[in-house]
């Protein structure tokens, strides 16, 4: 019988636990963690007759299979398995492999960014199609627990953490929105990232890339007949813009002669051109699938857009403020930054690894002013140091909650009627918050209190 250790006792680890003993198996989880949430858990686990052990996780003896839930390689639990020759896969390699006969069809995606906001319109494509959709994954319900479920197609999101562990997935189509640095600390390298993000592609029905993006093109370039989006005007086999529409001309009957509109710009929200990026890889994927030109656009019509996303705050005093808070890398804060002409930047947080030199080099004739908070914020002094000498910063040291105030306190004194307050951090969160929804209802607070003082002003 197989014994199988599930290392990670979150969402996904208790999701696999429990397919894995109803389906007969023995299954013990390992976790470090022994707060409340874990042991509430493990619990749970115990009544169905699974084994949680807390502490330094070690493998078990006696094991055939580790399913890990986003473990590194070199953890050394996985370093173990793989050294004793224990197959270790992911949570979602297990699912694919755990699929029904005559299972829902997997329209999956990854990237750097854009990856929730780019299923959740393809989810509401397939859902204004009239077709029973989940989004899975990385965005939320554990793929393995989806796939027993009786769905017409299932919208998957993988990280590269997930790809990695996954050695035999094919879905009916594939796409890469992006590919920039990022988790260098978990792969090693930016080549083993990328090999990680390429992996969606090795037995996918259709290829779909973003030709606008160097990494993506290189990925897909091994694969015949692979399906290109772009914000410019499409070529045959593409998906891409004509002045205000999004044209398709490669899933239509003459790609050569013929162009299908799918929708217009007008039809995306929050409206930015790495959001059109979304719009587009999420139609080529509905595409593929057969959706009509008509759903296309009336999902986009009825996507509702993630908070803490280009979240429009407040407009004070002539200053639009912006919650971009899920900008947890300079690649997606590349993209915030570039949607608005005049910027007061708010920045800071925990960098991974990631150089921010380009980042700011790009952005610097935007800027007109940058409030920088938390652990890696002289990184980005020093950037803004070296490109943008002229623009004034504000440096706030303070960890504690009150530390968001004094940050919009001080960019609502830089920025002019016209400008936008942009918190869009480049960094991951957890130096000072719970995680990036956190930290932008900070923000939003912060501004509401702004808001208050100012109403008091006027008085």
């Amino acid at each position: 019988m197989s014994y199988t250790c599930v290392a990670g006792l979150g969402v996904s680890g208790t999701a696999v636990a429990k397919v894995l003993a109803a389906r007969g198996e023995r299954v013990v989880v390992v976790e470090a963690a022994e707060g409340e949430r874990q042991l509430a858990a493990a619990a749970e686990l115990a009544r169905i007759g699974v084994e949680t052990r807390f502490g330094e996780p070690a493998l078990p003896e006696g094991v055939t299979r580790v399913v890990t839930t986003g473990w590194a390689p070199h953890h050394p639990l996985i370093a173990a398995a793989l050294a004793a020759g224990v197959e270790v896969v992911g949570e979602v390699e297990l699912a694919w492999r755990l699929r029904p006969g005559q299972a829902a069809p997997w329209l999956a995606l990854t990237g750097t960014n854009g990856k929730t906001t780019a299923v959740r319109m393809l989810t509401a494509i397939l859902q204004a199609d009239g077709r029973k959709a989940l989004a899975v994954g990385n965005v939320g319900v554990p793929v393995v627990q989806a796939v027993g479920e009786p769905y017409d197609v299932l919208a998957v999101e993988l990280s590269s953490f997930q790809l990695h562990w996954s050695g035999t997935l094919a879905p009916h189509a594939a796409a890469v929105l992006n590919v920039a640095p990022d988790h260098l600390d978990w792969h090693g390298s930016m080549e083993a990232y990328a090999a990680a993000k390429g992996r969606i592609f090795e037995r996918a029905g259709t290829v779909i890339f973003n030709a606008d993006d160097p990494e993506s093109a290189r990925l897909a370039a091994p694969y015949p007949g692979a399906v290109g989006f772009t914000l410019r005007v499409p070529k045959r086999g593409e998906i891409g813009v004509v002045e205000d529409l999004l044209v398709d001309r490669a899933f239509v009957a003459d790609p050569v002669e013929a162009a299908e509109e799918l929708a217009t710009l007008a039809d995306i929200r929050p409206f930015a051109p790495h959001n059109v990026a979304n719009a587009l890889a999420a139609a080529a994927l509905a595409r593929s699938l057969g959706v009509p030109s008509e759903s296309v656009r009336q999902g986009l019509r009825d996507f509702v857009p993630d908070p803490h996303r280009l979240a429009h705050v407040d407009r004070i005093g002539e200053v639009d403020y912006v919650d971009d808070s899920k900008a947890t890398n300079p690649h997606a804060a590349a993209a915030a930054l570039a949607s608005y002409p005049s910027i007061v930047w708010v920045a800071g947080g925990q960098l991974k690894g990631a150089d921010v030199d380009d980042l700011v080099r790009q952005a610097a004739p935007r800027l007109r002013g940058a409030v920088l908070l938390g652990a890696d914020r002289a990184r980005i002094a020093e950037a803004i140091a070296r490109h943008a000498p002229n623009v004034p910063l504000v440096d706030i040291p303070d960890r504690d909650t009150g530390a968001m105030e004094k940050v919009v306190t001080e960019a609502a004194r830089l920025a002019s009627p016209g400008d936008t307050v942009l918190l869009s951090p480049a960094g991951a969160s957890l130096d000072m918050f719970a995680n990036y929804p956190a930290r932008g209802e900070a923000f939003a607070r912060a501004v509401r209190g702004l808001r208050t003082r100012h109403h008091e002003h006027e008085r």
